[in-house]
């Protein structure tokens, strides 16, 4: 018995360590934020999840996710554009939204119901599915982290799960939003050696799938980026998802708009070295 429960205690650190859903992002995927530093408090729902999202064992951005909601709070990543076209794959789902002893990187739907014997009704209490983003009208699946912000095959395909996935008016997705990821971005980002990225969504009053998933009322980018060791240059962007428009912003005059939004108390997206003006 007791080297039962050796064994039991010693595996314990290993599945902290390296799950897909973690106790903290600033730990588990550091990587994804200028300095480590992750946003405050501020942003927290009441029901959290921090999700490294991991595919083929390696993690590519991190999102915190509403369980509640259904829909992800923020999805931080590194710009890093490549050449390419939109890959085409299946959405993808997260397993360990269900619990600590489902798979640790993100798989289809398919694989969870028929090789993992899940069943339907605990992944769909878990999160989002791909039958709630269907038969929508004038709405899409708006991607917070935009595959084509991503330099190569596996890391475009990463972006396509559903735990970076919000209800996004299609004329805004397609439109306004669409040439801020697509031209702004570019402009922007002219100089930088490295650009950090934090999108986010805030939860409206309506609701798809029969009152499942929250239609955001609001969307929101920021980013932080090094020109050099001693130069730093950040913006943010925000838009009404029922308007074909994208207001920009400074990086403070983004967290003071966030802040009366989501009213929590002053939100902080970046490390305090990122400048506010």
């Amino acid at each position: 018995m007791l080297w039962l429960l050796l064994l039991q205690v010693s595996s314990l650190p290993v599945w902290l360590g390296h799950s897909e859903v973690v106790r903290s992002l600033e730990t588990s995927c550091p990587q994804f934020f200028y300095r480590g530093m992750a946003p405050n408090e501020a942003l927290e729902p009441p029901n959290p999840a921090q999700i490294c999202q991991r595919y083929k064992n390696q993690y590519y951005f991190a999102t915190l996710y509403d369980r509640n909601m259904r829909i992800p709070v923020y999805s931080a990543y590194i710009y890093d554009p490549g050449h390419g076209k939109r890959p085409r794959t299946t959405w993808l789902v997260e397993p360990q939204l269900m619990g600590p002893t489902y798979p640790k990187t993100m798989e289809k739907e398919w694989t969870l119901l028929n090789h993992y014997k899940v069943s339907f009704e605990q992944l769909s209490e878990s999160q989002a599915i791909l039958q709630d983003y269907k038969n929508l009208t004038g709405l899409n699946r708006g991607h917070l982290n935009p595959n084509g912000h991503h330099h190569d095959y596996s890391s475009r395909i990463a972006t396509f799960t559903l735990t970076n996935i919000v209800p996004q008016h299609d004329k805004l997705n397609g439109g306004a939003w669409n040439n801020y990821e697509q031209q702004t971005m570019i402009r922007n980002t002219k100089g930088c050696n490295t650009t950090y990225v934090v999108v986010g969504a805030v939860p409206g009053n309506n609701y798809i799938a029969g009152g499942r998933v929250n239609k955001p009322g609001y969307l929101w980018a920021s980013a932080c980026c090094e020109v050099d060791s001693y130069h730093r240059k950040a913006w943010g962007v925000i838009a009404e998802n029922d308007k074909n428009q994208v207001e920009l912003l400074t990086l403070g005059e983004l967290e003071d708009t966030l802040t009366q939004l989501y009213g929590r108390g002053q939100v902080s997206l970046f490390h305090s070295d990122c400048p506010r003006e």
